[in-house]
């Protein structure tokens, strides 16, 4: 039987859980006052009398009386054995739940207790760092540290609030200091406090020479670390990396100071750095906090909303922050529930909120903030963006993004006022906008389905047994399939986006039609059943697909191969002038210079290329947002099994086969079969 969860494990769990968070994944919470309340989940009421208490980290309903931590909630509402409980919560965090006693080898015991041990040891280990980097703030050799916060015109007050320190010059001060109160290096470097360099093996301080800003979890409890060089060294900032108690994709610089400073927040603002924070703190502005050095994510918005009901976006003016903006359009969408609010702040071009603020004032940089766009005024100007609304076509466009957008706001008063603002924009009679987001829900859960299923055959056929597996790697009809192999199935066009998606001239035409090469129909043995196979639709070509991702998805090309040749299994000739547009898209985008679709079309405007990816660009792409690195796999997949397919060896076989069943072969052919085999004996 597995051993006991030590008390002093659980203790640490609870202690390091946010009771507001985990509740608020389950039951929908209002903030009121200093609690947030709700329906209660444990009985049958219509109002609210389900209170969260986040000082307490404590629950209770004044109807049925149900109360307890988040470890109880998780048990009553989950319906979960106390151990699954724990197991939880502890994965949350990241953390391996110990056990005490059971079947364990002593091996497995002092396995555990080593880890125990680390773990304990890194509670304290970053508030010391801190301490740490603080005091040496105070010291002669810290004076150009000590000049450059004031010359931001940091005063002592602030800088005591946020606890900067200093990361002095040299390699092992921090190692020394902590190595003599008795923290193991192996923490210190599992904490992200030192490196080890693997080819010399030694072990430095990771911060040098830099102001220290710690990052605080709700408890104010130093989890990591931000540190900013004085001059121009790169990188500019550098943060701790994913440790055991620190995920950035969770975590918001400044959000314990804002709280600390007024307990009753109504108001967050989202800037982009440490400094930006601390300098809108230093003139009065203690409401904003910063993502480390990852876009918003939905999760920070889950727990900002749990604390106010309204988000401002601060970004620079230029064209770097406008598409900042609209991926934080995209991903707050999904949050907006009936009461929260979302409004975008854009600053002069060349100005941050550090410089603006210190520049024009607290009360200049809060009508700015008052004055900030909201959703819906900004949600509509973004879909308008480039787009002539007095051309049909371009009137169409925008009806199209609005709505994608607006699908993604939950059911309530909010987007049923952006329906009604669409219609007045419009002019669509608003029957027919809410039968466009029903055939939209539609397409997009069927797309899902669609794409489960692509998952589950990839899955089956990574897993099946090699007997199993045909010639060129693909399965035996799965029992009761309508797909006969993975190719099949991605030849088929399987988990494509739907044809409304695309135009006419996207599609490849039939065989039969006399159309280009690379335009393949969909064979017989990947149709979806009878209605397939009497009205049979074209697939997309491969090239098409991959481009319309990779123009919409620039960031996508991180996934891809570090070689360019499964581009050759996309059917197509490689001198064709898609193979030609998909290699050089890739390249540019591997060269790390192109990471918005604007860009990447700004370098082929005025070529052969350019209205053809600008056609891609202006047309939608319908699959969800999820599941694009999955459908990528995918078709680099399916590429990768046809390479194999036409590979020299499988080329030389099929020329060789062929002579020796009498068939004459022409004079290329047999310089063919002689250039396969030099290369082939050449590679072995």
């Amino acid at each position: 039987m597995a051993g006991l969860i030590p008390q002093g494990f659980i203790d640490d769990l609870l202690a390091r859980t946010d009771v507001v968070e985990v509740v608020g994944e389950r039951v929908q919470l209002k903030k009121a006052g200093k609690s947030y309340v709700g329906l209660c989940p444990f009985h049958q009421e219509n109002s609210p009398s389900f209170n969260v208490i986040p000082d307490k980290q404590f629950y209770h309903c004044f109807g049925c009386g149900a109360s307890g931590s988040a470890l109880k909630f998780l048990m009553e509402f989950d319906r979960l054995p106390f151990p699954e409980a724990v197991e939880q919560l502890a994965s949350r965090l990241a953390l391996e739940v110990p056990r005490e006693g059971g079947n364990q080898s002593p091996h497995e015991r002092r396995e555990r207790q080593r880890r125990e041990q680390a773990r304990e040891e890194g509670v304290n280990l970053l508030e010391a760092a801190a301490d740490f980097y603080r005091q040496r703030l105070t010291e002669p050799a810290a004076q150009p540290a000590r000049e450059y916060l004031e010359g931001r015109g940091l005063s002592r007050e602030v800088m005591r609030d946020f606890g900067i320190g200093f990361a002095p010059q040299g390699w092992e001060h921090l190692k020394h200091h902590l190595s003599k109160l008795g923290v193991s290096e192996e923490v210190q470097i599992e904490y992200g406090l030192l490196i080890h360099h693997e080819e010399s093996g030694r072990r430095y301080d990771r911060f040098r020479d830099r102001v220290m800003f710690p990052i605080r979890d709700w408890k104010g409890r130093t989890i990591a670390f931000g540190g900013r060089v004085m001059g121009d060294a790169k990188p500019k900032y550098l943060n701790s990396p994913e440790t055991p108690v620190f995920h950035k994709g969770r975590e918001l610089y400044g959000l314990y100071e804002a709280r600390e400073a007024n307990r009753k927040l109504e108001r967050m603002l989202i800037v982009e750095g440490y400094m930006d924070v601390v300098a809108l703190a230093q003139y009065g502005i203690r409401n904003a906090c910063a993502t480390l050095g990852t876009a918003t994510s939905e999760e920070h918005l889950k727990r900002l909303y749990r604390l106010v009901d309204e988000v401002v976006f601060c970004f620079d003016g230029d064209k770097a922050g406008r598409q900042a903006a609209r991926r934080a359009l995209e991903t707050v969408l999904d949050v907006m529930i009936d009461g929260r609010q979302a409004r975008f702040l854009f600053l002069p071009e060349g100005e941050d909120p550090d410089s603006l603020v210190r520049s024009e004032g607290q009360e200049a940089f809060e009508k700015r903030v008052t004055c900030a766009s909201g959703l819906s005024e900004f949600l509509f100007e973004q879909a308008a963006e480039g787009r002539d609304l007095k051309r049909m076509e371009q009137l169409e466009r925008f009806v199209t993004q609005a709505l994608e957008w607006i699908s993604r706001v939950p059911e309530g008063v909010l987007r049923s006022l952006l329906l009604k603002e669409l219609e007045r924009r419009s002019g669509l009679e608003r029957e027919r906008l809410d039968a466009m987001l029903v055939e939209r829900a539609a397409a997009r859960d069927a797309q899902q389905a669609r794409l489960r299923q692509h998952q589950q055959l990839r899955q089956s056929h990574s897993a099946a047994p090699a007997g199993n597996r045909l010639e060129g790697g693909s399965l035996n009809e799965p029992q009761g399939g309508d797909w006969s192999s993975l190719d099949a199935m991605a030849d088929a066009g399987f988990g494509e986006q739907d044809a409304e998606g695309w135009q006419p001239e996207d599609w490849a035409p039939p065989p039969e039609a006399g159309g280009a090469s690379g335009g393949r129909s969909r064979p017989a043995a990947a149709s979806h059943g009878a209605a397939r196979k009497t009205s049979p639709r074209h697939s997309v070509s491969m090239l098409t697909r991959l481009l319309h991702l990779l123009v919409h998805e620039p960031q996508l090309v991180a996934e891809l191969p570090a070689s360019d040749e499964w581009i050759e299994g996309a059917g197509e000739p490689a001198d064709s002038e898609d193979v030609r547009l998909l290699v050089e898209v890739v390249r540019l985008l591997k060269a790390g210079q192109y990471r918005s679709p604007q860009v990447l079309l700004a370098h082929f405007l005025g070529t052969a290329q350019g209205p053809r990816l600008e056609q891609l660009a202006a047309r939608e792409l319908l699959i969800p947002r999820e599941v694009r690195s999955e459908e990528l796999k995918g078709l680099v997949e399916h590429c990768q099994h046809q390479l194999a397919r036409t590979s020299p060896e499988a080329e030389y076989q099929a020329l060789l086969a062929k002579e020796k069943q009498g068939e004459k072969l022409s004079a290329e052919e047999k310089q063919r079969l002689m250039a396969l085999l030099m290369q082939l004996a050449t590679r072995r």
